[in-house]
């Protein structure tokens, strides 16, 4: 395996992984590159060689918006920031880079904010991907609810 490579038994760190929460998975390849979303030969045309696990690297805020007029089932106003991976200093290949959606304050930590109130963050602060299980209404689009996936990752600030 490689530096960034691990199983679903155990993270990088070798803990062991609770593997009820989805990874937020990057592609490695042979040339020590990693992109996100995951392709399979990387854009130098080296092959795959493993994944990374990016719930386990922060990240900062490269640029941010907020949209007021979201498609439907989709909260509004609705915060999403273009995010860059901070990969280690070993590390030499492009910036890995996500969009997502800004995590809501669940209303804990000393009365941060209510619940569904969503984080602010600026240009450089330093977020993290966590888990969201419903990312939109599944009711509000045409399609069958059952027919698609509705989880996925928001970025929370890291305090």
């Amino acid at each position: 395996m490689s530096d960034h490579e691990h199983d679903d038994a155990t993270g990088s760190d070798g803990e062991a992984s609770s593997g009820d929460e989805p990874t937020f998975e990057a592609a490695e390849y042979a040339d020590g590159t990693v992109t996100y979303p995951p392709h399979t030969v990387s854009p130098n045309g080296a092959e795959r060689v493993g994944t990374v696990d990016l719930r386990e690297y922060e990240a900062r805020v490269v640029t941010w918006t907020t949209s007021t007029a979201t498609p439907p089932g989709v909260r509004e106003p609705n915060t999403l920031a273009i995010v860059e991976f901070e990969m280690g200093d070993g590390y030499d290949g492009p910036p890995v880079r996500a969009l997502g959606q800004i995590a809501e304050r669940d209303g804990e930590g000393g009365g941060a904010g209510a619940d569904g109130e969503q984080f602010a963050v600026d240009i450089g602060d330093r977020v993290e991907p966590v888990y969201a299980d419903e990312l939109r209404d599944p009711g509000a689009g045409i399609r069958e609810p059952e027919s698609q996936d509705w989880d996925g990752f928001r970025f929370r600030p890291v305090e």
